[in-house]
């Protein structure tokens, strides 16, 4: 279904560049641009804080039960997933705070306008055409993942095969899938606030699940219910989660590959610079850094407790982590909260990635609506969620996504770094009016075919063939940028552009003169929101670590466990129910 796909939106790559014709870019007033074009103003730019909560919020979500089971699947060692994650989520950080955070604070621009610059509207169309490709096979992934829970709930067996097995899965995805499909057309801007408020709870209930679940494993290894010390924790992983044994009974990925993995996972964002969108709005680079709260607490804590759950609920139905699904997993280790993170961290996730697939759709059909494209990507998202392979092979498609755009960071971050260096003239293209850039093009296919040539070879792990790619692509794009015209004078145009940016900057200034902070009113009445809806959370983390540390024996876990089951399901309905009057709150008062 995937290569299908890719078929479908290759044959209209095509078609567009057949029609797309060569153009000249006249120089246009400011006046005439599209906000998004222009660099983002001083009195927009945020503190570290709002750094911090985006990538808190953003990745811990319902990929973290597929990664986290996946590595246990694959046979990695508990020493592998503890040191091996920190060090790979640390390059990562280092990643955003070197490379992306860097040229977003200094251009204030998103890639995609930052990249029409330097390369042009057709390279420009092509890297959205991959956009399209990447979020609609993400999304399709998250629809699945929630209609995990919800075939739960109608006792549709898991869909192990990489087809549907049965018709009422295929309904039920169906419907999973149109709810996402018309949040993402209709309704995106309350979700995207809702997800603000699903991070803290999806945490805590992450952590709390993999603490009600040790003592069954615990049990399963030692005998007993409870564990002793650190030493008694490692023995237990060694043995029931992260055993070194791969799913086929081979020995199973090492920790180059889980680090790799950690690193890689979101190359699309960092190395391939999508995130400059975020960190446009910060003011300064070293906000970079705060990109370690996602990485802690969901690549690392997250896919951890992920594994645990996992592991737990193989020994409780004693079955093998590959023959399970994230509903089974979110069931059994938190009842009936279980359904809800399922379909609350897939539909987050899918209807954030859709809105990315249809909003690159309608810059490349810009005669459409943002509505029709897409609800018709909608439509293609539906037809392979309806495939389990799709989050099945959840962590080679995360890698090759990162893989096709990396190139398209290497390009930007050689013109914005290495030409001023190197006495070549950034924007050469912009500024000789060319619509495409041969350059961009050939060095982004070079880099695709040199990329994956090294993966058909099996050179390397494919985890690290980005960092062979992203070199090669930067080289190449450098010579043949000096042989179509990087090493030629612009002094006009510098002049010329350097004077728009300045009168930009004065009409920003302007209109940041004219805005009035309007804040009035209780600020006690959302605080004491705030306080029931985090009291809510705090008990659930208590119940659940009353379950690991309170459970003398067999009788008093199942005990322990179902409380923690039932209460915390109305601690979530109390921490949503009074989160969002919080935020509602806050929000008409610095409104």
């Amino acid at each position: 279904m995937f290569y299908v796909s890719f078929s479908v939106i290759l044959a209209f790559v095509i078609q567009s560049f057949v029609m797309n014709h060569s153009h000249s870019n006249s120089p246009v007033s400011f006046h005439q641009l599209d906000p998004e074009q222009l660099p983002i103003p001083d009195h927009e730019l945020h503190g570290w804080k709002h750094f911090a909560g985006i990538y808190a919020g953003e990745h811990v979500a319902a990929t973290e039960f597929v990664i986290g089971a996946t590595f246990v699947a694959l046979g990695a060692t508990t020493r592998d997933i503890l040191i091996g994650l920190l060090i790979g989520n640390l390059l990562a950080v280092l990643s955003w705070t070197f490379i992306t955070a860097p040229i977003a604070v200094q251009t204030r621009l998103s890639l995609y306008w930052y990249l029409k610059k330097i390369a042009g509207e057709s390279a420009t169309k092509l890297y959205n055409w991959a956009n399209v490709l990447i979020f609609t096979v993400i999304s399709a992934a998250m629809i699945t993942v929630s209609s995990a829970a919800v075939r739960f709930l109608f006792n549709i067996p898991a869909q192990l095969d990489w087809y549907p097995t049965d018709l009422r899965f295929i309904i039920v995805v169906l419907g999973v899938g149109i709810v996402v499909v018309l949040v993402a057309i209709y309704g995106f801007n309350t979700l995207a606030e809702f997800s603000t408020i699903c991070a803290p709870w999806l945490f805590i209930m992450f952590v709390g699940g993999a603490l009600a679940l040790l003592p069954a494993l615990t049990e399963a290894v030692l005998g007993k219910t409870q564990m002793a010390n650190w030493e008694e924790f490692i023995n237990i992983a060694d043995h029931s989660i992260w055993t070194g044994i791969n799913a086929q009974g081979n020995k199973g990925v090492g920790i180059l590959e889980v680090m790799g993995f950690a690193w890689a996972a979101n190359t699309i964002t960092h190395v391939g610079l999508i995130d400059m969108a975020i960190f446009r709005y910060a003011k300064k680079s070293s906000y970079g850094l705060f990109s370690a709260f996602g990485m802690l607490f969901g690549h690392y804590i997250a896919w951890i407790a992920a594994g645990i759950m996992g592991a737990g609920t193989a020994v409780i139905l004693n079955t093998t982590i590959i023959e399970l699904d994230p509903g089974d997993v979110a069931y059994y280790a938190l009842g009936i909260s279980g359904f809800v993170i399922v379909i609350i961290a897939g539909w987050t996730t899918a209807n954030a990635n859709l809105y990315r697939a249809g909003l690159a759709a309608q810059a490349i059909f810009k005669k459409q609506s943002r509505k029709r494209v897409t609800l018709f990507v909608g439509m293609v998202t539906i037809i392979a969620a309806c495939f389990p392979f799709v989050f099945k092979r959840f962590l080679p498609v995360l890698t090759y996504a990162g893989l096709i755009v990396v190139p398209v960071g290497a390009i930007v971050f050689t013109e914005h770094f290495i030409f001023p260096r190197v006495g070549l003239t950034r924007y050469w293209v912009h500024y000789k009016n060319l619509s495409h850039s041969i350059p961009a093009i050939s060095a982004w296919i070079g880099g695709l075919i040199f990329g994956f040539g090294l993966n058909i070879l099996n050179v390397m792990s494919f985890y690290y063939l980005f960092i062979p790619t992203w070199f090669f692509t930067a080289s190449f794009y450098t010579l043949l940028a000096m042989k179509f015209g990087a090493r030629e004078e612009f002094e006009e145009e510098i002049t010329r552009d350097t004077k728009l940016q300045a009168e930009i900057t004065e009409y920003q200034n302007r209109k940041a003169a004219e805005l009035k902070v309007n804040k009035k009113g209780l600020f006690i009445i959302p605080m004491i929101l705030d306080i029931i809806a985090w009291g809510g959370l705090i008990t659930i983390l208590v119940l659940a670590a009353i379950t690991l540390f309170g459970s003398i024996d067999t009788i008093t876990y199942e005990s322990n466990k179902e409380t923690f089951h039932r209460i915390g399901f109305f601690c979530t309905i109390l921490y949503f129910v009074f989160a969002y009057l919080a935020f509602r709150r806050w929000k008409k008062l610095n409104r």
